[in-house]
């Protein structure tokens, strides 16, 4: 398994903890998804009112890791800003790290990230960083400190699933000890087992389980998914070729005339 960190998961499913339609809806998810990581965006849930302390209480009974994140931030400022809230809440030093630059593709904003990324790992903190599969984007925040990249597989909530496959290949292969997580975009378990077949060592989502009409079941289709995903990776699978080739051999065959 994968470490990020330092810190070795049970699962290779991370799931997001928006959009719920209940807080005992969002437990069964987590509970038959077996996700090691629970997401929390800081803007919505750092509130000191008692719905945020219950939320945290919730957060805390479901055992799994917490990944604050800096969702909804649009500047460089905005984002340290919450990623230090977030270290203070939640006395960890991981942070998801979104610096949004298009509103409508919620498409990260690279330079702004990588500004971002090098003034919080230079305050400790071990950066997560929602990028796009654009390799040099992906060097550069690996200069500014990150030792984990997290690709987008599509824009968020749209559900379209790995939409740029060339584009997230050549980044595996370029960079292939480098923890890589697919978040973002996903809509279907067949989406996750592809990115764990393309040798990603996670994936991340959200709206796909939330959103769906029995949040629990998808939650635990993913998880399925995730696991015949990177089996299928490990076993060495066939190349893919051109013509057919018969899986019964002709030798011996009897041949009538």
């Amino acid at each position: 398994m994968t470490d990020f960190y330092g810190v070795e998961l049970g699962s290779r499913l991370m799931l997001g903890t928006a959009q719920y339609p209940s807080p005992a809806v969002l437990a069964e998810a987590f509970r038959r998804s077996g996700a090691g990581v629970a997401t929390v965006s800081v803007r919505r849930e750092a509130g000191g009112g008692r719905a945020g302390q219950d939320f945290r209480d919730l957060i805390a009974r479901l055992g799994v890791r917490l990944l604050p994140n800096t969702a909804g931030c649009h500047s460089v400022r905005e984002a340290v800003t919450t990623a230090q809230m977030a270290r203070e809440l939640f006395e960890t030093d991981w942070i998801k790290l979104e610096v949004i630059g298009h509103a409508d593709t919620l498409q990260p904003d690279p330079f702004g990230l990588v500004e971002a990324a090098r003034i919080l790992t230079g305050e400790g903190f071990e950066v997560f960083p929602y990028t796009t599969e654009d390799l040099v984007l992906a060097e550069r925040l690996l200069d500014a400190g990150c030792e984990v990249l997290m690709p987008w597989g599509a824009p968020i909530g749209t559900g379209l699933g790995l939409s740029n496959i060339y584009g997230l290949r050549s980044l595996r292969a370029h960079l292939p000890d480098v923890p890589m997580v697919v978040d973002a975009g996903l809509g279907l378990p067949s989406h996750a087992a592809a990115a764990m077949e393309m040798g990603f060592d996670a994936v991340l989502l959200n709206t796909a389980v939330a959103k769906a009409g029995d949040p629990a079941a998808m939650a635990e289709g993913f998880a399925r998914a995730v696991e015949a995903g990177r089996l299928g990776h490990d076993a060495d699978p066939m190349e893919p070729r051109d013509m057919a080739a018969p899986s019964t051999p002709v030798l011996g065959k009897a041949f009538l005339e």
